[in-house]
């Protein structure tokens, strides 16, 4: 049976590979270098400190790390405050999951700070509890942060259906153990075991996740 649904965030539940894109490109405007959408592509689903690692790496040691992380988060925060956009679909799965009464999780690589700005606008009573990147020891693609969030909700993640948009999140997913549905969102995902791919969450509802498991 169905035990829990385990939601990623960016690019899946909320349009922000977009938002992230602009806060990117603010962010090396300032360290004097460009931005193009294959390095985006190179970095979704990934951490912030993976993204900091990657702009330093292009631009040389100009700025302290933590003043480019603080930077990037400030301008996705700025973001957020202002608008919260859902992706297709979102709020409809969202609430069918949560009217039947079956446990979901929101896991997240984006920290907390920023995660509780995005949740005033999915809607905090959405989830039974949520899991953001600054939380675990390490971040997708490694299992911990679905295996983190299977065992708070006292599910076996076989049991489980995690939602994602980016391989670096599959990857995540399945090896967690869990089966995995993948919208794709800035890059493809193909079918592999355990995985099934969608082209949008409208073509996902409760009965098609139960049928997964």
């Amino acid at each position: 049976m169905l035990q829990a649904v385990l939601f990623d965030m960016d690019g899946l539940l909320v349009d922000s590979e977009r938002l992230w894109y602009e806060a990117e490109a603010e962010v090396m405007a300032w360290l004097g270098a460009p931005w193009a959408p294959e390095h985006q592509e190179s970095l979704v689903g990934g951490s912030l400190d993976r993204t900091v690692a990657y702009m330093l790496a292009m631009t040389g040691p100009v700025a302290p790390p933590e003043e480019v992380g603080r930077r990037l988060l400030d301008g996705m925060a700025e973001r957020l405050r202002a608008n919260v956009p859902m992706m297709p679909g979102a709020k409809e799965l969202l609430d069918e999951v949560r009217e039947a009464g079956l446990p979901s999780a929101l896991v997240s690589s984006t920290h907390r700070a920023l995660m509780e700005y995005a949740l005033d606008g999915i809607g905090r009573d959405r989830f039974t509890l949520t899991v953001a990147g600054d939380e675990v020891a390490h971040t997708k693609p490694h299992p911990e942060p679905y295996l983190t969030a299977a065992r708070m909700l006292d599910a076996d993640p076989r049991g489980c259906v995690v939602l994602e948009d980016s391989p670096n999140g599959a990857a995540s997913g399945r090896a967690a153990g869990c089966h995995v549905v993948a919208v794709p969102s800035v890059v493809p995902i193909a079918e592999a075991p355990g995985r099934t791919v969608v082209t949008s969450l409208l073509d996902v509802d409760l009965a098609f996740l139960r049928s997964l498991v």
